[in-house]
């Protein structure tokens, strides 16, 4: 049927065919470039079975469906087509479609028998794409229901296909070898502060000198090859060809042929395995790639860029090896290349899966757990994906899939962009919602921060306008809607609500998300000056404490109200805040405060609550210490620490535990800071037990009475207690007085006629007899009015001179 040309997979097609026919699944290996995406598909057509090819990628997508009708000397839509959201080249004639694997999911889930088709082929499925294992997991379904007849083909690049050939039920795996060429590595890793775009321009310029044939560079994204770009512009002999899924098709099929003059095609990932770029000898590798991640806690959702694996690493260097001898040149450390991670991660580890719990809930199985995946899906990120589409009324309480939600996996979008183009075509107009809707699925189509300037530039036909014409289109045609008004930001928050932001203060460009993540605009953004924003697309950077705007929209409160009114809020709030307790009514968008007013009958048991917080904040000086409040304090410390239960402990962190106990009554009656002058004497005293309160002076006097007659105040600010007393007034006494039941002596400090200090002891008998003839020599010539008896023991004490 077909003339198929001399490709390295030619060899094991009627194995191909053979496995499939007896086992209906199989697992093909073959490397980039023999011939694997379009040979095995045309020679099963040959076989009178009609084929779809799944692609991971929509530019992959059309390239292979070009390549297939080229070689049967067809147009595209004869008995080779294609399909891709928005886009459709087919005919009755058809018998190999490729479509996305995305669309082949939508298919599924409209026709799970799959009538019309014999033979399924899962292109590239190593590459791990939400999308493609979908798919899988779906197709294995139903081949174990509806179609056990379905025939199943999964073709990789890499031998680590273990795992897919045991999900497809211990499928044979067949290996078609590729003639390469041997390829030479070099590493030219960045200078000291050199960007990635510096020396990925630096390296294709060493290539184009060193090396004979088209160079072929890798980069993480559009904006690094405009980037490489602008530092090539100066090499006039040759032709520098961008290559990415974003690009208009004739571009992308300039970079796709072979030229007049030497090429340099600077491409993302789309180029590593699923493309052929012919002419290529040298290959320029960035060692980097972007990957859909998710930080669930910033609301943060999008594409980051990360170290590619070794695996990818591989792949990109055996594209310099398909017509002759080639090179490498990475651009990393040669040191670091171990350290890369062996297989790249797989997208549904790391991606925000709300659509994926779509469309598990359109299946009939919200959970997945019926279904057999390569990687099971995290049940954090499922039970969120599940949470965002509840709230968008995608499913019900029971996590089933409603009207509206089938609707919504009908559109092809996000659940978010299918819920912003839905309600947005109600309430802002059919024609924007379709416009901003097409715009936020493309958001690489503009380099602009402002929503309204990039539509305004898409609407006047700019280059690489098409694809989004294509698809405002399509939405248009898909929903009903009043007449538009415009309203671009409306539009923008309800995809995003939880991205509607309000700026920090009147000059700053840092604004408060309502998910309670900061994000800032950058230097030179139209939008700085903007009180509200309807932030579209934002990032941020490793260790950066906020985001980046990449594209948002003006907008204002009322707006904000209207798009997202389940997160409006009006809370009473009654705590202590800037040294007094606060009682106010707030209302709140998500994280933003919108106003707030004084409560005027708060409740008593918060106020309460909030005067505890305070002195659990600010200390116990709130209250009022006198001296004897501080005295009372320091003898019940002295009786806990000496004699345990019932006396209480007085140590802050004791006191602020037991606050509601010892407080009482005044913490009632209590209704701002000024009532916490509470005098704390009397309120020590409820902590002491009714039995034990008529021993406190007993155990802990407040005064000890010496021999002179006078009463003198035990000070117990000390471990021990002190008692502070004249020499002369003690005269007579042959021991220490000892408190606590008998079982602490009083440690006395004997002070000079002038008050201070001449002998420390809590052993007076043997300050007598040792000490006290040192002190009378030292003192009784200074205070020669004052009795200094030989003998102290017999003296009579006194408070007054001679």
């Amino acid at each position: 049927m077909f003339d198929l040309p001399d490709l390295p997979v030619r060899a094991v097609l009627d194995d191909v065919a053979t496995a499939l026919a007896d086992h209906g699944t199989a697992v093909l290996v073959a490397p980039p470039g023999t011939g694997k995406t379009t040979l095995v598909p045309l020679s099963l057509a040959a076989e009178g079975l009609r084929v779809v090819v799944a692609e991971p990628r929509r530019l992959a997508t059309r390239a292979a469906a070009q390549r297939m009708a080229a070689l049967i000397g067809e147009d595209v839509g004869q008995r080779v087509g294609y399909s891709v959201r928005g886009e459709r080249r087919r005919g009755r004639d058809t018998v190999v479609e490729v479509v996305t694997s995305g669309l082949l999911v939508r298919r599924l889930q409209a026709d799970p028998e799959l009538g019309g088709v014999d033979v399924v082929v899962l292109d590239e499925c190593h590459e791990r794409h939400l999308d493609a294992d979908l798919l899988l997991a779906l197709l294995l379904d139903a081949r174990e229901g509806l179609r056990p007849d379905l025939r199943v083909l999964a073709t990789s690049a890499t031998v680590a296909v273990d795992r897919v050939a045991d999900l497809l039920g211990g499928a044979p795996v067949l290996e078609a070898h590729a003639r390469i060429h041997p390829v030479r590595t070099r590493y030219l890793p960045p200078g000291r502060g050199e960007r990635i775009e510096s020396c990925v321009a630096r390296a294709v310029r060493t290539a184009l000198t060193e090396q004979d044939g088209d160079v072929l560079a890798f980069l993480p994204g559009a904006a690094e090859i405009r980037r490489v770009s602008g530092h090539l512009a100066a090499e006039s002999d040759v032709d520098v060809l961008p290559l990415h899924g974003r690009l208009p098709h004739a571009q992308q099929d300039r970079a796709l042929r072979e030229g007049d003059r030497r090429r340099v095609v600077l491409a993302t990932a789309v180029a590593e395995s699923s493309l052929t770029v012919p002419g290529v000898r040298a290959v320029v590798d960035s060692g980097l790639s972007r990957v859909s991640r998710v930080d669930t806690r910033r609301g943060l959702a999008g594409l980051a860029t990360v170290r590619v694996s070794a695996a990818v690493a591989e792949q990109r260097a055996g594209r310099a090896g398909r017509q002759g001898p080639g090179v490498v040149y990475r651009c990393w450390p040669e040191h670091e290349h171990s350290t890369l991670p062996a297989f790249p991660e797989p997208e549904i580890r790391t991606a925000d899966l709300t659509r994926l719990a779509l469309e598990l809930a359109c299946w009939g199985t919200p959970d997945g757990a019926a279904l057999a995946w390569w990687d099971q899906p995290p049940a954090g990120a499922l039970a969120a994906g599940r949470e965002v589409l509840r709230s968008l009324g995608a499913l019900d309480a029971s996590g089933a899939v409603t009207e509206r939600g089938r609707r919504m996996a009908e559109l092809g979008l996000h659940p978010r962009l299918a819920r912003a183009l839905l309600d947005g075509a109600d309430l802002a107009g059919a024609d924007i919602a379709a416009e901003v809707v097409a715009l936020l699925d493309n958001d690489q189509l503009t380099s602009e921060t402002d929503v309204d300037t990039a539509l305004a530039r898409l609407r006047r036909g700019t280059a690489g306008t098409d694809r989004w014409r294509r698809e405002v289109r399509r939405l248009r045609g898909a929903v009903r809607g009043t007449e538009s008004r415009g309203d671009a930001a409306l539009v923008v928050a309800l995809a995003q609500p939880e991205r509607l932001a309000r700026r920090r203060s009147a000059d700053s460009a840092v604004y408060l998300m309502a998910s309670g993540t900061a994000v800032e605009l950058p230097a030179g953004s139209p939008l700085r000056g903007s009180e509200w924003l309807a932030v579209a697309v934002a990032d941020r950077s490793p260790g950066s404490a906020s985001g980046t705007i990449r594209l948002a929209a003006p907008a204002d409160e009322d707006l904000a109200r209207r798009a997202a009114p389940a997160l409006l809020e009006t809370t009473d709030e009654v705590g202590w805040s800037d040294g007094d307790v606060r009682a106010v009514r707030v209302e709140r968008l998500g994280a933003i405060t919108l106003g707030q007013r004084p409560v005027p009958d708060p409740d008593p048991a918060e106020i309460r609550a909030a005067l505890v917080a305070g002195l659990r904040a600010e200390g116990l000086e709130l209250l009022r210490w006198t001296e004897d409040a501080r005295r009372l304090r320091r003898r019940l410390g002295f009786l806990h620490a000496t004699l345990g239960d019932p006396w209480p402990a007085t140590d802050d962190e004791s006191l602020l535990s037991a606050v509601d106990h010892w407080l009482e009554p005044e913490l009632s009656a209590a209704r701002r800071r000024a009532d916490l002058r509470i005098p704390a004497e009397e309120a020590l005293r409820r902590l002491v037990p009714w039995s034990a309160v008529g021993r406190l002076d007993e155990l802990a006097p407040d005064r000890i009475e010496v021999p002179s007659g006078s009463r003198i105040r035990v000070d117990y600010e000390s471990d021990r207690p002190v008692l502070p007393v004249k020499l002369q007034e003690v005269f007579g006494w042959r021991d220490v007085p000892r408190i606590a039941d008998g079982r602490v002596p009083v440690v006395l400090h004997l002070l000079s006629p002038a008050g201070r200090p001449a002998a420390v002891t809590s052993d007076l008998a043997s300050f007598w007899r040792n000490g006290y003839q040192q002190v009378r020599a030292e003192l009784r010539g200074r205070y020669p009015k004052h009795p200094w008896p030989e003998d102290p023991t017999t003296a009579i004490p006194t408070r007054r001179t001679r």
